[in-house]
C-alpha cells in the first residue's frame, strides 16, 4: 500500500480518491479508520473520500476529523435529509459531494445543487472495481452540466467507473472535470505514464 501511496505523491494526480464500503450500502467492504489512518500519514495530496455506507450521518466527524477529508462524498440514495447532511460536512471544515448511483437521474438534485462542491456520476453499479463502464453516462453529464449552467454555479462533475485511456476524453468533452481512475492506473504496466496520459 505504501508503494502505491508514494506513487500517487509523486504523480501528476491531483487527489487520493478513496471508497469507503460497509458491505450493507454495497456488497462489499473496504478499508477502515486504522488503514485510513496510515493512508492519511503518508499521503501529500488531497484526500477525496467516498462513502458508499448506510447512515453515513453517524460517521461524518470521524471522516471529517481523523480522516481529514477535503472532500466527503455521501450518496443521495442513502440519505433521508440530504441538506442536513452536507450541512453538517461543510459545519467541519470539508467540501461536499454527493453521488448518483446509475439508475438515480440527475433531475434529483436540481434543489440542492448550491450546497454541493462536487456530484459524482457513478459509471458503474458501486462495490467493485473493474466494471465496464455504462454508455448512458455521458447524457447524464450533459444534463447535470446544463443544470449548473442554468444555476450559475461552478460544481464539479467527478466520473467514477471504467473510466481510462479508452473514454476520458469523451467524458471531459461532454463537461466531466473530475475522473477516477482506479484500475486503468493501477493495473496498468506503468502507472505514471498512464497518469500523464490522463492529464493531457
Amino acid at each position: 500500500m505504501l508503494k502505491d501511496i508514494q506513487m500517487i505523491n509523486e504523480s501528476k494526480a491531483d487527489w487520493f480518491h478513496i471508497d469507503i464500503m460497509d458491505g450493507h450500502f454495497v456488497p462489499n467492504m473496504s478499508i477502515g479508520f486504522p488503514i485510513l489512518k496510515a493512508i492519511v500519514a503518508y499521503a501529500q495530496k488531497p484526500l477525496d473520500i467516498h462513502l458508499m455506507i448506510t447512515n453515513p450521518d453517524f460517521y461524518i466527524e470521524r471522516f471529517c476529523k481523523e480522516a481529514h477529508a477535503d472532500t466527503l462524498t455521501v450518496h443521495y440514495e442513502a440519505c433521508t435529509h440530504l441538506h442536513r447532511t452536507l450541512q453538517t460536512i461543510k459545519s467541519f471544515g470539508a467540501k461536499t459531494g454527493v453521488a448518483l448511483n446509475p439508475h438515480t437521474p440527475v433531475s434529483v438534485l436540481e434543489d440542492i445543487l448550491p450546497e454541493t462542491d462536487m456530484v459524482l456520476l457513478m459509471s458503474v453499479n458501486p462495490g467493485f472495481g473493474g466494471q465496464k463502464f455504462i454508455p448512458q453516462t455521458l447524457k447524464k453529464i450533459q444534463k447535470l452540466k446544463a443544470m449548473l449552467t442554468a444555476q450559475n454555479l461552478s460544481t464539479l462533475i467527478e466520473v467514477d467507473g471504467g473510466v481510462g485511456l479508452q473514454n476520458y476524453q469523451a467524458l471531459v468533452e461532454v463537461g466531466a472535470n473530475v475522473l477516477v481512475c482506479g484500475n486503468s492506473v493501477f493495473g496498468a504496466e506503468n502507472p505514471l505514464k498512464t497518469i500523464d496520459l490522463l492529464k493531457k
